[in-house]
């Protein structure tokens, strides 16, 4: 079968703190023919692991890591690597993936009030400006 997960049913893959779920979750991600992971999917992926169960930046990357490795797993690979870059350099991931977006648009400059993001970006060789 085909399936389109929802945030919960990766985070009970990963975290496994219901272990029933955890195993359903497991073996869905095992046997399916087609995993479709969204974006907004991985946003919340991400900030689940960060803020709920406390995942350092280098447990969170492991995770999207293999998942992204698995050869089922559908999802727009060069958008979850840049908000992967960012956050394997010290940002938020959803930042990277919003400048990765942003230039898929057709936008030339990534703005935003948040220095961090900005000095991150940049610093990833991408345009950015920090908005005063």
């Amino acid at each position: 079968m085909k399936f389109t997960v929802d945030t919960n049913v990766l985070v009970r893959a990963v975290v496994h703190d219901d272990e029933k779920q955890a195993a359903v979750a497991a073996a869905l991600l095992r046997e399916a023919e087609v995993v479709a992971v969204t974006l907004p999917c991985l946003c919340e992926f991400v900030w689940v692991l960060r803020r709920v169960y406390r995942f350092g930046p280098g447990d969170i990357s492991a995770a999207l890591e293999a998942l992204l490795g698995a050869a089922n797993v559908v999802v727009d690979r060069p958008a979850a690597e840049a908000g992967l870059a960012v956050l394997k350099a010290g940002g938020d991931f959803a930042d990277g993936l919003i400048a990765y977006e942003g230039r898929w648009l057709g936008a030339e400059t990534f703005v935003s009030f948040d220095k961090q993001a900005v000095a991150l970006i940049a610093g990833l060789g991408l345009q950015a400006e920090l908005l005063i």
